[in-house]
């Protein structure tokens, strides 16, 4: 049924629907690399301690370990786009963006009492939408 309504559509709805879909690629796999870096820095190295900043430390590292992955993957295999120095400032300042709002929302969640370990989970729900679009735009 998907297939047969996917047959009517054109070359530019065709693409954004592979932009989409190869953005949730792309965009699962950075969200897995930056929870997994996370956790690892509040697990392995105990970043966890009862000081307040060392999650939003740990987040930060894991954050800019996801952003190199993020930023080949986005241009070579979900946009097919030519790396260069316009779109590379673009990808950049959309994640300068993406990071603060990530900032403030995981810090937003541990204020509020959720766990260190859960609110990076809202926070993705949050931040992630709002990253394609940013992306989307500085990218095409």
């Amino acid at each position: 049924m998907i297939k047969d309504r996917l047959h009517y559509l054109n070359d530019k709805e065709h693409k954004n629907i592979g932009q989409i879909v190869r953005f949730g690629i792309v965009g699962l796999t950075a969200t897995l690399i930056q929870y997994g870096v996370y956790w690892i820095l509040i697990h392995i190295i105990g970043l966890s301690g009862h000081v307040h900043l060392w999650p939003t430390v740990a987040m930060t590292i894991a954050y800019l370990i996801s952003f190199v992955f993020n930023f080949i993957a986005s241009t070579h295999f979900t946009f097919h786009v030519k790396a260069n120095a316009k779109k590379g400032a673009g990808f950049l300042f959309s994640h300068v963006i993406n990071y603060f709002l990530q900032m403030v929302t995981f810090n937003f969640f541990l204020w509020i009492g959720m766990g260190h370990l859960w609110a990076p989970i809202p926070m993705f729900c949050i931040c992630v939408p709002t990253n394609f679009l940013l992306i989307r735009f500085f990218l095409t």
